[in-house]
């Protein structure tokens, strides 16, 4: 009686799954051919942009998006976050927005100051801070006479913008109720 049970119930659960299984198959089937529908779409329209007499419109297209990405870069945020990892006697003397091919913002900075070792410090703690990958210097010669500073480095690197917390919910307030006695 006991193992006719168990076999009830271990058979219903194999149908079951096998239900399952075959529901979820016909959804990764319908997902698989949405993203196909999708891909052949994009590729019309990549072709069509490709074409000879659409190019100026698509070059256009691209520079107004970047643009765009340029205006959404809050200045403010980036010399708060340099100015976390700028060494003393080191100061930035031009800093230059730049998106890359994979629309990630690479800033190319040239920074001056009063020692070498000084100026390849602030290359190094942009790479461990959590705001900037993938830093190095691109050149490196003496500063021009009379800025007062020994050395000119340019400096690339992909700046990483971190997202804005959420500012916390208004403690809810609650009302007091008062329990009203009735006279008898």
């Amino acid at each position: 009686m006991v193992a006719a049970i168990l076999t009830l119930a271990l058979l219903s659960i194999t149908i079951t799954g096998w239900f399952n299984a075959r529901r979820d198959h016909q959804k990764i089937a319908e997902l698989r051919a949405e993203i196909a529908q999708r891909d052949r779409k994009r590729a019309q329209a990549e072709e069509f942009l490709n074409r000879p007499e659409n190019r100026a419109t698509r070059d256009q297209s691209q520079f107004l998006n970047e643009l765009i990405e340029r205006k959404s870069l809050s200045w403010t945020r980036v010399l708060e976050d340099l100015e976390k990892v700028m060494p003393a006697r080191v100061h930035l003397v031009s800093i230059h927005p730049e998106l890359d091919d994979d629309n990630q913002l690479t800033l190319k900075m040239v920074v001056a100051g009063d020692s070498r070792e000084r100026a390849i410090e602030l290359a190094r703690r942009m790479e461990e801070s959590q705001h900037f990958t993938q830093t190095y210097v691109e050149t490196e010669h003496a500063a021009p006479l009379g800025s007062g500073d020994v050395v000119e480095l340019t400096i690339n690197g992909i700046y990483v913008p971190m997202a804005t917390p959420e500012p916390a919910p208004a403690p809810k307030t609650v009302k007091a109720t008062t329990n009203k006695r009735s006279k008898s």
